[in-house]
């Protein structure tokens, strides 16, 4: 059989792409931390101080930081047992073995662990920090509704996240987001225990203390918002990337898209997924087949349709 020729051009344009906003995406993500840290103190504190600005943007990049270095080293273990799977007998599933062990040898690490997740809704993710540090989970109703070509498109798909390092990032974005949350979630707090201090000194404080309240209050209600659409905004342009990753090493374009098809399509629910894990799935594992091929910002995954267009556009 013919195998399918890829575009060249096509390709390494979409890589390009899908980094170029990806990194945006995320410099825009700490940006925001930055932006919060320095305004949210200073209004706080009922002066403005540019040294105070200073010391509250470096610290919520600083808890930002702080908190991805847990994740880095932690965070795999964290997501496999918050999910309930659990570490695979190679002698249990030899085709499963033997398809990560193909996969690893086209993209050029080392296999992955294999967990598996005891659910009937078909579906998988990878975790970890890097390519030696990774980990690749999959669902029993993936193993029993996929036939090999789609098993291995599948796995494909979940190195692309690998060795394009999506793992790290996905892990980076959640970590700023949670950290954004938390500094607002504190503003908030503030605010209920005693509010701004140096009242009695605002007003002779001039307007800057009023505009920085007034920008703190703004940003406490946009801040989190703005990081979640910037963090489900990554998860979509990575998936991308990774469908075409899971081209490369398989140049099996048709076996991606019948496994989509499959996995979109299939009505049972995945208990194992929550909020803070659903990004890293293939597909999302809260979409019914109704809201397939809906786009929306508050996805965490693009629309099966264009998703599949992608994939094709990838061929001559």
């Amino acid at each position: 059989m013919n195998q399918p020729t890829l575009a060249p051009a096509t390709f390494q344009t979409l890589i390009a792409a899908n980094k170029r906003r990806s990194g945006f995406l995320v410099v825009a993500m700490l940006g925001l931390a930055a932006l919060a840290g320095a305004v949210i103190p200073t209004a706080l504190l009922g002066q403005v101080s540019p040294a105070a600005m200073i010391g509250g943007a470096l610290l919520a990049v600083a808890l930002g930081g702080f908190g991805a270095l847990i994740g880095y080293y932690k965070g795999a273990s964290i997501v496999m047992a918050v999910s309930g799977a659990t570490p695979l007998n190679p002698a249990d599933d030899r085709e499963l073995q033997n398809v990560v062990e193909e996969i690893a040898i086209a993209a050029g690490v080392a296999p992955p662990k294999i967990y598996l997740i005891d659910d009937s809704a078909p579906n998988a993710f990878a975790t970890g920090r890097d390519p030696r540090h990774a980990a690749i989970a999959v669902t029993t109703g993936l193993r029993s509704k996929l036939n090999r070509e789609e098993l291995q498109a599948v796995i494909a798909h979940e190195f692309g996240h690998i060795v394009n390092y999506d793992i790290r990032l996905m892990m980076i974005t959640a970590v700023l987001a949670g950290a954004i949350v938390l500094l607002c979630d504190f503003f908030w707090r503030a605010l209920r225990f005693g509010g701004p201090r140096g009242r009695s000194d605002r007003k002779s404080g001039g307007a800057a203390q009023v505009v920085f309240l007034v920008l703190a209050l703004a940003l406490a209600l946009l801040a989190p918002v703005v990081a979640k659409l910037v963090q489900l905004a990554v998860s979509r342009q990575r998936e991308f990337l990774a469908d075409a990753t899971s081209v490369r090493l398989t140049r099996n374009p048709n076996g991606l898209v019948t496994a989509l098809l499959k996995l979109s399509s299939d009505p049972d629910p995945l208990e194992a997924a929550n909020r803070a894990t659903e990004h890293l799935y293939i597909v999302s594992p809260t979409r019914k087949l109704t809201d397939a091929n809906r786009d929306s910002i508050w996805s965490t995954h693009p629309p099966i349709n264009k998703r599949i267009q992608r994939i094709r556009a990838l061929l001559d």
